[in-house]
């Protein structure tokens, strides 16, 4: 009973201790989740703490709250770009698709090589003169498909 008395006198900073422990959890217990909560908590004791209301109004204002900064977040999180190379990590000769370039040897046979970067690439394409630019039209594999630019 002593709890119940001690939760009824200090309302308000129950909240706000619950808050702060919720973000410590989230600390401790990664997923991004009790952040809200936490959140949620805090806000409940501040507005507790200025307008005093029951302990059911309380919890209703606590779990709207909640609600509310998850489906905020949600929101925000959804309309961040994603990284471009995080799409094409396992797929690195997407990246050069639409990039031109000019080769430094001839292509024979339907294959040759290109620099590109910090990697020789085998190519196929029609056989074309060294100095002949070039665009990246696919690729089968690691090997570039290019045609003349």
């Amino acid at each position: 009973m002593e709890i119940v008395t001690f939760l009824a006198e200090n309302g308000p900073w129950s909240w706000i201790v619950a808050g702060l422990v919720l973000l410590a959890l989230e600390l401790v217990v990664p997923g991004g989740f009790l952040v809200w909560l936490g959140i949620a908590g805090i806000l409940t004791g501040l507005v507790t703490l200025f307008q005093p209301l029951p302990w059911a109004v309380q919890w209703a204002l606590f779990g709207a709250l909640s609600l509310v900064s998850i489906l905020v977040w949600l929101r925000f999180a959804r309309r961040r770009r994603p990284r471009d190379e995080a799409g094409l990590l396992n797929h690195r000769t997407d990246r050069f698709i639409g990039h031109e370039a000019v080769l430094e040897t001839p292509i024979r046979d339907g294959y040759g090589r290109l620099a590109l970067g910090d990697t020789i690439w085998r190519i196929a394409g029609p056989d074309l003169p060294a100095g002949q630019r070039i665009r990246i039209v696919g690729a089968d594999g690691a090997v570039l498909r290019v045609e003349a630019a």
